[in-house]
């Protein structure tokens, strides 16, 4: 009687521990899916603050290609990371381009740099960053509308020698209290510029038959 019960609880832990298991599994899946729509929503909203959804009809997030190993150095980057393209009936009107300033105040700066096709900045924003609440802080568009100044420029409006923070004799503010910041951003958006202009064949104008990946929407060139 006594192995009889024993048995019986010992089938009866197997089979709740199974359905844990299982719950657990089904919840884990659930909630993996939920974090992966959440990332990818996230990922599209920063992508169409830089180019606006009127100006494409790609998916931006899976219409990309991997930074050249020779821009990596100028992006600030390690490894390769996805370059987006944005597109208008086939068309590459823009990329958005990730970068790292290395010299922030108290650390490096992510951003993503928009590029226009006729070469000026569509939009830029300031990723992830450590600076200093209350001065540094402001490249983030939730303390400053200061990197918005950026959007429109391009390597001939200012010229390049001019591509520096005003206290350098450039033509961007900085902070007040607060220079190394904005020295930092406007450096490394000034080399986005230019590694765009550098890479603009590829970037732009290379077929879709000789892309690692192409667009869900829109036609080939």
């Amino acid at each position: 009687m006594l192995g009889a019960s024993i048995s019986k609880n010992s089938v009866l832990l197997g089979v709740f521990a199974l359905v844990t298991a299982g719950v657990l599994a089904v919840t884990n899946v659930s909630t993996r899916d939920r974090i992966a729509d959440a990332e990818r929503r996230a990922a599209e909203s920063a992508l169409y603050e830089l180019v606006s959804a009127d100006r494409v009809d790609n998916d931006m997030l899976n219409d990309t290609l991997p930074a050249p190993a020779d821009m990596l150095p100028a992006l600030g980057l390690k490894v390769s990371e996805p370059i987006y393209r944005a597109r208008k009936e086939g068309k590459v009107v823009a990329v958005i381009v990730p970068a790292v300033a290395p010299d922030g105040y108290s650390g490096a700066i992510r951003l993503l740099v928009g590029v226009n096709r006729d070469g000026s900045i569509a939009g830029a924003r300031a990723l992830v960053h450590k600076e200093t609440p209350g001065l540094g802080d402001k490249v983030d568009t939730n303390k400053s509308d200061w990197i918005l100044d950026f959007d429109g420029k391009s390597l001939t409006d200012p010229a390049p020698e001019r591509w520096a923070v005003k206290k350098d004799g450039g033509a961007f503010d900085q902070f007040t209290g607060a220079t190394i910041t904005p020295r930092a951003v406007t450096g490394q958006i000034k080399r986005v510029l230019q590694q765009v202009q550098a890479k603009r064949t590829l970037l732009f104008e290379i077929s879709d038959s000789n892309d690692v990946n192409t667009p869900t929407g829109g036609q080939t060139q």
